[in-house]
């Protein structure tokens, strides 16, 4: 997927911006907190219906602003007669977004993830490793739903039924009686959507893991030992006897104690926890070889499109010897259109150096964005 234009208007800081772009290499600089990351957020919500920072679509509009617009016109390069798509997306203050394809509003903004796939590494994704349980599977979640259309239904199936239960629960914990045929009920939901859960994220899993490790392996050198493994209730036994064999125990604390929803990933660096062995630089490094693997795996088996790939403030951080394997891997034909930003010029001079592909650098400061030249 390659996108061609980006249209924005009151977006964050970003005022006004019309940008034509290169469909491989599109460098933003600038100093800290000018803009450069809100460009790559706006790529980023245009993907995923929502933006990787702010929880709150109002938080997106510009101060003082009524409202904001993004659009992007995108070619899927790889379709017959290289197919265009045109995706839009409007919010006013107090009313619900509308999200449009080539000018058509969806009835659900699920039917839109997966379409423009994308992935990005950025400075929060040390909270993969530093973060609780829930950041890892919301990772999980985003990269499955963008290659399988029933995942998120699935997802919000299993979501419901761990609500009711746990507002079940938590009457029973407070003296009030349940029907012991609709806990029954609701905890099957939960089995049944759980154990298909579990299921493709471990085959994700187990696809991912040596992509990663081989990844990890050349940022870092050799010397350096990382493992990903994935736990889960479901590797137990029967998820439904694994929930209803301690229901005591969640009655007495009022919610669900077992389920996919604690499922988890467990990072190590030489057999021993990242959060407690890893420096900055490997953190860095971990994450950022984990969404290396992320992007070749949807490339080469789940997507009938070449990503997008985003890297902000990616050579933060690192060592020398590590800025000098990125470069190498990121100025390679391998990945397809991809969006950098950096503090200065000299780290991208040398990725586009080392590569024939064509690029653009902008300038951003103050929410202006401006194209400079290449010399």
């Amino acid at each position: 997927m390659i996108l061609n234009r980006l249209s924005i208007i009151n977006y964050k800081n970003i005022g006004q911006a019309t940008l034509e772009l290169s469909p491989k290499i599109n460098c933003f600089i600038g100093s800290n907190g000018v803009g450069k990351t809100n460009v790559l957020d706006a790529v980023y919500y245009l993907s995923f219906c929502r933006s990787a920072n702010n929880p709150t679509d109002a938080q997106v509009i510009r101060h003082e602003q009524p409202f904001c617009m993004l659009e992007g016109e995108y070619v899927m390069e790889q379709a017959p007669d290289a197919q265009h798509i045109l995706i839009s997306c409007g919010m006013k203050r107090g009313t619900k977004k509308h999200f449009k394809r080539n000018k058509k509003e969806y009835k659900r903004l699920s039917e839109h993830i997966g379409l423009i796939p994308l992935v990005t590494v950025s400075p929060a994704d040390t909270m993969l490793i530093e973060g609780g349980s829930e950041e890892r599977r919301r990772l999980l979640d985003m990269i499955i739903a963008q290659y399988d259309r029933t995942y998120i239904d699935t997802l919000a199936l299993y979501n419901n039924a761990l609500q009711q239960r746990n507002t079940m629960l938590r009457q029973a914990s407070e003296g009030a009686s349940y029907d012991p045929l609709l806990m029954q009920l609701w905890e099957e939901q939960m089995a049944s959507a759980g154990e298909s859960i579990y299921k493709r994220r471990a085959e994700f899993i187990s696809q991912i893991v040596p992509v990663f490790q081989d990844y990890y392996t050349q940022i870092s050198g050799a010397g350096e030992e990382v493992a990903l493994e994935y736990t889960s209730h479901c590797q137990r036994g029967p998820l439904l006897e694994v929930i209803q064999c301690d229901r005591h125990k969640d009655v007495a604390v009022g919610y669900s104690l077992h389920g996919i929803h604690r499922d988890d990933l467990l990072f190590t660096l030489g057999g021993h926890p990242m959060k407690r062995e890893g420096s900055q630089g490997q953190n860095k490094t971990y994450v950022t070889s984990l969404k290396l693997a992320q992007f070749d795996f949807l490339k080469r088996t789940a997507l009938q499109t070449t990503p997008l790939l985003l890297l902000d403030d990616i050579f933060d951080k690192l060592d020398a010897a590590r800025v000098e394997q990125i470069v190498r891997l990121v100025g390679s034909d391998t990945f397809g259109q991809i969006f950098i930003t950096d503090t200065n010029r000299e780290h991208l001079d040398q990725i586009l150096q080392t590569t024939a592909l064509d690029y653009k650098i902008f300038h951003v400061n103050g929410g202006e964005i401006e194209q400079k030249s290449n010399v």
